[in-house]
């Protein structure tokens, strides 16, 4: 529990740092450099053992992840984050991940989800619905733009979910495919001016605060913890509490960056975290056996998530970083 915790505060703190990172001297491209660097640096003699196994890693999949939790998801939830509040990104992304999972496994012939999971998944666009409905009435472009940005950083880590379930890497392995061409293009893009850097003349203290929470936090321990609270508590517990995620966005975001929670919000979270709770529960065939079936979860922010071989739901996980394999395919909603 002190493991899932921990985690749960980590994805919270990848949503603040979404929204605040537009008052810091720091750069969206220094952001990037640390939140996929850092990993790399601290990981690198057990990076190096798995270079083999790394390089066997399929095209597809490996788009997957790279895109859907590399530099275009980190990027579309900042810029998202800096025309919204914090409460839209700890809500949205990882929130909305269920529903885009479920989409893609309808799309390659799994079955429509039901019951349950089906009310859940109706509860989530509910709760988007109501964070977004007052800034739709008032034509408010920039939080309809920062929404719009934020719903396809969801969409990306739907992406990423799917393909951490068909590359066989344990959590390390897992960060280390994500964090190392994505730092390759984020350095690239920055040397080469397509993406500006600031990161020379920065202040020492956010450098600090971006390289703990994104680096350190994000980038590396979300995973690893979350794999531990995985393995103790089983998927089911762990993702009922990892759906708090969101609740714990808006009480931070409270004290941290001055935000008070709007009628919407104090609606739309709520409803958006019942449904990531009832997404992941599986139904039970008349048997009374339960089957193990797409299960959602927040790494954002739930950046990632580590996959045992049990199956397990996941939360974005915007982000957690990385998972390691459970047996089917699941809905994950970490940042």
């Amino acid at each position: 529990m002190g493991a899932l915790a921990l985690t749960v505060t980590i994805w919270a703190a990848f949503a603040l740092s979404a929204r605040a990172l537009s008052g810091s001297t720091l750069l969206p491209a220094d952001a990037a450099l640390l939140r996929f660097g850092v990993p790399l640096v601290v990981l690198a003699p057990a990076l190096w053992r798995r270079r083999r196994r790394l390089a066997r890693v399929r095209p597809g999949p490996a788009a997957k992840i790279v895109c859907g939790a590399g530099v275009p998801f980190f990027l579309a939830a900042m810029y998202g984050g800096s025309l919204t509040s914090a409460a839209f990104v700890g809500a949205i992304v990882p929130g909305m991940v269920p529903l885009f999972v479920s989409a893609l496994m309808v799309a390659g012939g799994r079955r429509v989800p039901r019951g349950t999971q089906a009310v859940g998944l109706a509860l989530i666009v509910g709760g988007v619905a109501a964070l977004v409905w007052r800034h739709t009435a008032a034509l408010d472009g920039d939080v309809l733009l920062g929404t719009g940005t934020l719903l396809v950083a969801s969409g990306l880590w739907a992406f990423y979910t799917v393909g951490l379930r068909e590359v066989e890497l344990d959590p390390v392995g897992s960060i280390g495919l994500l964090c190392l061409p994505s730092f390759a293009v984020v350095a690239l893009l920055a040397l080469t001016g397509v993406l500006p850097t600031g990161l020379a003349r920065a202040a020492g203290s956010d450098i600090v605060l971006f390289l703990v929470v994104q680096g350190l936090g994000v980038g590396l321990c979300a995973g690893l913890l979350y794999a531990f609270a995985i393995r103790r508590l089983g998927p089911e517990r762990s993702a009922v509490v990892g759906s708090l995620s969101p609740v714990a966005v808006v009480l931070l975001a409270v004290p941290l960056l001055d935000e008070s929670p709007t009628l919407p919000v104090v609606i739309g979270v709520p409803l958006i975290t019942l449904g990531v709770v009832l997404a992941n529960r599986a139904p039970r065939p008349a048997s009374g056996r339960a089957l193990r079936t797409p299960s959602a979860v927040p790494d954002s922010a739930r950046p990632d998530s580590a996959r045992p071989d049990s199956a397990r739901a996941t939360l974005p996980d915007s982000a957690r970083p990385d998972a390691a394999r459970p047996s089917r395919p699941e809905v994950a909603t970490d940042v």
